[in-house]
């Protein structure tokens, strides 16, 4: 019998629990609905899902207040999960992903994209389970006054600690990393959210946009990330590698 991947959906709106529930279940998924974040993060700890939809807007416990709980806690901190939002807005949606979210969606929309974004999510926890050993990578990466320590998972610049999430961190990493070159759209959401084509989506482009702002390249002058347009994203200054 093949095992469930089981998907919680928190969303106080009936009708778009309902929704989400019968388009998760046709999709091959076992989805559990809760009308609030409180039980949802109760039964995680009792028994950790697959990933998690947290609307934002909820009475009582809000979802942001709710996914800064997931990442404080120890049994938690790696659940994938996406945010559900009726706000448009970029402040709203840079506020989700400081929080830690893996991914978000405005309300409306579409069934078909919401589905193959969270196949993306599951993907994405099943790569945090343990694996082989990767081959040896330099432990620090300097480009000016900018460091980033891949084994302490910390990124200064000049000398004063930036605070990124998991995602902001690793696509710093993989420009760094690949300094020499532009590094393609899909190339990014695939080795990042484990994405397959699945059509436009902002998420990147937020998470390069609050990376740049925590990084103080959100001028008209590009310092550190170049926007490549209809291509993708390039690390501008040259990168020392070193292992010490």
């Amino acid at each position: 019998m093949a095992k469930e991947t089981v998907i919680f959906i928190v969303e106080d709106d009936e009708n778009i629990r309902v929704l989400l529930e019968a388009a998760l279940k046709a999709a091959g998924f076992t989805p559990r609905g809760f009308e609030g974040a409180a039980p949802a993060l109760e039964a995680a700890m009792e028994k950790l899902p697959n990933a998690m939809l947290l609307d934002i807007m909820m009475k009582g416990m809000d979802g942001i207040t709710a996914l800064q709980l997931i990442r404080q806690s120890e049994a938690m901190r790696s659940l994938p999960v996406m945010l559900l939002t009726a706000k448009d807005t970029e402040s709203d949606k840079v506020l989700g992903l400081d929080a830690g979210a893996d991914d978000y969606m405005t309300k409306p929309f579409s069934v078909l994209e919401l589905c193959a974004r969270v196949r993306a999510l599951v993907r994405r926890g099943a790569a945090a389970e343990p694996a082989p050993a990767p081959e040896p990578r330099p432990s620090r990466l300097r480009a000016g006054s900018l460091e980033l320590d891949t084994g302490l998972r910390e990124v200064t610049l000049k000398g004063t600690p930036v605070e990124l999430t998991l995602k902001e961190f690793e696509l710093l990493r993989m420009l760094m990393e690949n300094c020499q070159r532009v590094v393609d759209r899909e190339e990014l959401l695939q080795q990042i959210w484990g994405y397959e084509f699945i059509g436009e989506t902002r998420t990147l482009d937020m998470h390069i946009g609050t990376l740049r702002h925590k990084l103080g390249d959100d001028g008209p002058e590009r310092k550190y990330i170049k926007t490549v347009r209809g291509v993708g994203y390039r690390f501008l200054v040259p990168v020392e590698k070193g292992n010490g």
